[in-house]
């Protein structure tokens, strides 16, 4: 999962690429529908400052989304200072690895100075929604902040009522990869398309479409060609008839 480690004693490694792709399948489908995509932050290893008191204090999320901020701020954000922004992330995701793990579960002493991240998510900045994912075991732990505690959820998806999407495990293919992924679904129990699957989605709207105008124009064209067929036949009747008549000293042309 990690690199050798770091020379920096304090670094436990560097993180492999699924630490990159995940936090970008999470971003790319998480779309709440009550919010405009200009009002919705997801971030990736960016600092959050929590501590107004002690303000180099921070800790760096895998993942984590604010809804009801500016997506943008000047050319970007180089982080998320809480007291500046005014605004709480709604939910965190932490993607564990041996070297964080026992801190990302809250396994650490508590009351150390400066505190864990699941002391500064539960207790500090008291984040509603907490997720941990075990991509090794291929498995989650959900939790939701119910009063002053983290409490474990025990369903097989996570739903968020205020934002009207959930989170769950799907298999499928991401960045060539297939595996399990955590991806965001909506209230209809369908997952949240990424912008390459929409795109896609459109492509393939046009090309049915496209099938049906073309089975539609054949459809006429065959109707076009039998109505001549019927007309080239009566002709060919009435040609038949006038010979016959002609035959029996009767002149066709003649008015009746």
């Amino acid at each position: 999962m990690y690199d050798l480690p770091s020379e920096d004693p304090e670094e436990p490694g560097l993180p492999d690429e699924f630490h990159d792709w995940q936090p970008q399948f999470l971003s790319e489908t998480f779309q709440p529908p009550n919010y405009p995509a200009d009002q919705i932050l997801t971030a990736t290893d960016l600092n959050l400052y929590y501590d107004v008191h002690n303000t180099s204090r921070y800790k760096r999320p895998d993942w984590f989304a604010v809804v009801g901020v500016p997506r943008l701020v000047d050319i970007g954000r180089l982080s998320y200072v809480i007291w500046r922004e005014g605004t709480l992330p709604i939910v965190v995701v932490e993607l564990l690895s041996p070297n964080t793990q026992e801190e990302d579960q809250g396994q650490t002493l508590r009351g150390q100075d400066p505190p864990s991240k699941w002391e500064v998510y539960e207790k500090i900045l008291r984040i509603p929604y907490y997720v941990l994912f075990n991509r090794e075991a291929n498995t989650y732990r959900l939790f939701r902040l119910v009063g002053a505690t983290y409490q474990e959820i025990f369903e097989p998806r996570l739903w968020i009522e205020e934002l009207q999407i959930g989170l769950g495990l799907w298999q499928g293919r991401f960045q060539q990869v297939e595996r399990l992924w955590l991806r965001w679904y909506d209230a209809n129990d369908q997952w949240i398309l990424t912008p390459t699957e929409q795109a896609e989605q459109r492509a393939e709207q046009e090309r049915e479409r496209a099938e049906q105008e073309r089975q539609r124009a054949e459809r006429a064209e065959q109707r076009a060609e039998q109505e001549r067929q019927r007309a080239e036949q009566a002709q060919q009747r009435a040609a038949a008839l006038a010979e016959r008549l002609r035959a029996l000293g009767i002149d066709p042309d003649l008015p009746a």
